[in-house]
């Protein structure tokens, strides 16, 4: 498989990076997982502003804007014959002199990379475990893809351990946020759509904004607050949002679990539809 390394495409073998790429060293730079569907990037436009913003937080110049990069990557898609696949945008601040300091570090390295599409089918309602892992309540740097995931890996490992599919975290102020690689939603009712506000610290994701789209047009009621543990005992169902998988209900929490809501139904459906409209 080819991969886009520095301004070349590169079998996937020969893409290396320095062991002084301060991405491999701290963790100092930013991605975005993409859905790619009929050969195109699903949403572009919203993935690569959440990365320029994020670029712009972090002082990380960028040497290609959006369409440059878009190009780019649909080169990608059709040099590797993909064209159902997860794009992954990598940027990260480059080499730089030994220590934390950011000062003449440069130029940044960008990699496009394809990997192929998991199949939602394969596991069609998932097992939730609230890990131990806290996130800072109302950080700022939460709202951008980071390279840093230590806690969402740590997360992830206790989900493993437990034999669930994916890890919810809470943060300092004690409320459920979001999954380890996913935003979180979940019907007090039948007819109200609740997921946490991006102010409790979560990944504002672009699946996350589909769905809000979507429950607005069913309609639903749609609030964003904050839950408790506790509180999601009482759901009337549950589902998460990620790029990869697009919409997954959720089975359970801790071993408590959810009934099949047919409002989640419609809302996969509806994104499905979404994702062949936007890429035909």
């Amino acid at each position: 498989m080819l991969v886009f390394l520095n301004g070349q495409f590169v079998p996937e073998e020969q893409a290396v990076i320095s062991i002084f790429d301060r991405g491999f060293l701290y963790g100092d730079g930013l991605f975005e997982t993409m859905r790619v569907c009929n050969g195109r990037v699903f949403r572009w436009a919203q993935h690569f502003r959440r990365l320029r913003q994020g670029a712009d937080f972090l002082n990380i110049p960028l040497s290609l804007d959006g369409d440059a990069l878009g190009n780019l990557a649909r080169e990608l898609i059709q040099k590797n014959k993909m064209p159902e696949a997860l794009l992954r945008l990598t940027i990260s601040r480059g080499i730089g002199p030994r220590g934390y300091s950011p000062r003449n570090a440069g130029p940044p390295s960008v990699v496009l990379s394809l990997h192929p599409a998991p199949d939602p089918a394969a596991s069609p309602r998932w097992k939730l475990l609230l890990a131990s892992v806290r996130l800072p309540a109302g950080e700022a740097i939460a709202q951008f893809k980071t390279c840093n995931k230590l806690p969402q890996i740590l997360a992830r490992a206790e989900a493993d351990a437990a034999g669930a599919d994916e890890a919810l975290l809470s943060n300092t102020d004690g409320h459920v946020v979001e999954g380890a690689a996913s935003n979180f939603f979940w019907l007090p009712d039948a007819n109200t759509l609740c997921t946490p506000p991006c102010a409790a610290g979560i990944l504002p994701g672009v699946t996350r904004t589909a769905v809000l789209e979507i429950a607005a047009s069913l309609p639903l009621k749609i609030r964003e607050v904050n839950v408790r543990r506790e509180e999601l005992q009482r759901a009337a169902g549950a589902f998460l949002s990620l790029s990869s998988f697009g919409i997954v209900e959720a089975e359970s929490l801790d071993g408590i679990a959810w009934p099949p809501s047919p409002r989640t139904s419609k809302i996969q459906k509806a994104y499905r539809e979404l994702l062949q409209k936007e890429t035909r």
